[in-house]
């Protein structure tokens, strides 16, 4: 299979990016440097706030930020770009018409495997920021493929807040039980199948494997599917 450099707009944030990066190494099937994946990785950390652009209707200020990493990896021939940052993905459309090379599309395809596993008429709950939740592109996608995505309540949500970004942005330590529990609430108490981590700062934080077995990562997704459209196998 024909080998393909992978770009990726990183820094939302930059530990997410970092998390990335080692969870593409970790996944390949290599055995020595040369069957790693080429990669190009701008850790853009100085792009906007995608839950404020979102919430306060600015997404030109990201649009227009993130315009210039598009011509960086146009020039340096990638095959496909990975954006690990699930909130970017409302102006997905946006973005793929700014570049001819196809940026791969985290929502979609975590939906697609949660259809696959699960079938029509799941209920699906997700943890996510409010600008991810607000804007629907995880409903929207849940209703294409006629899943029932649930958020939690607005207490809830502000608990995941806080450990996005009180704990993980703000590099402090993360306590996973925090996470853990409200995993498990959503399954024990409202009757949730799986629950979609789709944020990338909880891609961060390592679950008990209780927890994990009932989440479907969707950075891990994309760690997937960056490896196998770039010619490579999955270990």
């Amino acid at each position: 299979m024909e080998q393909k450099t992978l770009g990726v707009i990183g820094g939302m944030g930059p530990k997410a990016t970092s998390v990335f990066f080692d969870k593409i190494v970790n996944r390949t099937e290599a055995h020595q440097d040369q069957d790693h994946l080429n990669m190009v990785i701008l850790n853009h950390a100085t792009l906007p706030d995608r839950t404020r652009a979102i919430l306060t209707n600015t997404g030109e200020t990201f649009l227009n930020a993130v315009k210039n990493d598009f011509k960086l990896l146009e020039a340096a021939g990638v095959a496909n770009i990975a954006i690990p940052c699930n909130t970017s993905h409302y102006f997905y459309n946006e973005l793929q018409k700014m570049t001819k090379i196809p940026i791969i599309n985290m929502v979609e395809e975590t939906i697609k495997d949660i259809h696959d596993m699960y079938g029509e008429g799941a209920r699906i709950g997700i943890l996510a920021t409010n600008g991810t939740i607000q804007s629907g592109i995880y409903a929207d996608v849940c209703e294409k493929y006629k899943l029932n995505l649930h958020a939690p309540n607005d207490s809830l949500q502000e608990k995941v807040m806080d450990i996005i970004y009180n704990n993980v942005k703000s590099d402090l330590d993360v306590d996973s039980s925090q996470l853990e529990e409200l995993i498990m609430h959503l399954v024990e108490k409202e009757n949730c199948k799986t629950i979609i981590l789709a944020c990338t700062e909880l891609s961060c934080i390592k679950l008990n494997d209780e927890a994990a077995k009932y989440s479907i990562d969707a950075m891990n997704v994309l760690v997937e599917r960056s490896i196998v459209r770039s010619g490579k196998h999955l270990k």
